[in-house]
């Protein structure tokens, strides 16, 4: 019944953000008509934890972040904040062009694409 899972990101500035999963983190994409691309994403999973008020969050899941960070701060990506051990994994986030965060984190709990790590 479900196929995939997809994701938007809104901002002002979407053509640099296409720009960072193009050019620097190197994902894959289709033109889906007028440049307007569309990403493959790696494998991914989804949680549901419980809150006061719903909201939705997205990041990205690496297995080394401090590595991952040096490569991309070599590319010109900004942090948000240094990476913190929260327990369930490492944690940071990224700048995305025209404003916003992408989190990213190396995750230390079972996970269903890796469940024997």
């Amino acid at each position: 019944m479900i196929t995939g899972l997809h994701a938007i990101l809104f901002g002002p500035d979407a053509d640099g953000v296409r720009g960072l999963f193009r050019d620097v983190l190197g994902m894959p994409s289709v033109d889906a008509g007028g440049g307007w691309l569309i990403f493959a994403l790696p494998p991914a999973e989804l949680a549901a934890h419980p809150a006061a008020e719903s909201s939705h969050e997205l990041y990205l899941m690496c297995d080394d972040v401090a590595r991952t960070v040096d490569e991309l701060s070599a590319k010109g990506v900004e942090f948000t904040r240094p990476v913190s051990d929260e327990g369930f994994g490492l944690v940071t986030a990224l700048r995305l062009p025209g404003g916003g965060e992408l989190g990213l984190y190396e995750p230390r709990h079972a996970t269903p694409l890796f469940p024997g790590d």
